[in-house]
């Protein structure tokens, strides 16, 4: 079997430092979670930014820059994969649902790939799941999503297509057939997120068998499900993901000390299993990417 590519997720949206105080909130600790994660075994780590001060997600091009360049000026190689997906959320206002609330978040898809196209990175996330989500409707519509991935693909960049439900895989077929897309594609399966795939076996493997050959991929399990879901992707031949995004619990009732010691577990269980964890040359190699020039 090729080497199977580990990536970190380690900060998210939706977890706080209520659930787990450890959670990366500033730049350089965004950054500094990054680069453990990497020396634990991950050659990926997926981000998002925050504000500093209250630690509440952003969209802030300055936190993107800052988390960028600090890992850039470091001395440790590791993949940046930048999320696109902050920006989608539409919160209905009570008693006019057709007025949006102030939690509202939609918006253009420029500004929600604008850091993209300035920093580069050698992958981002595009989100095609259209859904209930944590209190809003997340909401990726074509017309955004095409103008979305032209940009990515203008700035050198390879998407990869989170998707939460098999709906979002038939959406991805539809825009690969519309030149929207472009194969190989990169594909990452969002387990056990309420109203999106189950995280069980069998939701695995169904997902799995209406992806467009050719096709890489990777699967996540939400929450207890994290590192459950782990072990049935590198089973089922997939790529593998996890961090503080996902969960805050190293094992039952633990609370994670950081994304390292996520990544140090993760590693064990698939070398447990059999595998080979990939470098971030091997996995660039896999990918198709280039060496970053930026």
């Amino acid at each position: 079997m090729k080497p199977t590519i580990l990536s970190c997720a380690v900060t998210g949206s939706f977890t706080t430092r209520e659930h787990n105080a450890n959670l990366p909130v500033t730049p350089e600790e965004i950054a500094n979670e990054c680069i453990a994660a990497v020396k634990q075994g991950a050659a990926i780590c997926h981000i998002h930014v925050r504000d500093p001060a209250s630690g509440q997600p952003s969209m802030a091009l300055e936190y993107y820059r800052e988390v960028v360049k600090r890992i850039r000026q470091s001395d440790t190689d590791l993949i940046i994969n930048l999320t696109t997906g902050p920006g989608g959320r539409y919160v209905p206002t009570d008693g006019d649902p057709a007025k949006a609330a102030a939690t509202t978040t939609l918006s253009p898809p420029e500004i929600r790939t604008e850091h993209v196209v300035e920093l580069k990175p050698e992958i981002c996330s595009l989100d095609l799941n259209t859904m209930w989500f944590g209190g809003g409707a997340v909401i990726n519509y074509p017309a955004s999503i095409r103008v979305m991935a032209e940009r990515i693909y203008s700035a050198g960049v390879k998407p990869e297509l989170e998707v939460f439900d098999t709906g979002d895989i038939r959406l991805a077929r539809d825009l690969i057939k519309d030149g929207t897309l472009r194969m190989p594609l990169l594909f990452q399966l969002v387990m056990g997120v309420n109203y999106g795939m189950d995280s069980t076996t069998e939701a695995l493997v169904q997902a799995r068998s209406m992806l467009p050959d050719g096709a890489e991929w990777a699967a996540f399990g939400a929450s207890r499900h994290a590192f459950p879901m782990l072990a049935q992707a590198y089973l089922l031949g997939g790529h593998c993901r996890v961090g503080m995004e996902d969960t805050v619990y190293l094992d039952k009732g633990v609370k994670t000390p950081g994304n390292a010691a996520l990544v140090e577990k993760s590693v064990q269980i698939i070398r447990s299993l059999g595998g080979q964890v990939a470098s971030v040359a091997e996995a660039r190699e896999i990918l198709g990417l280039t060496t970053p020039t930026g």
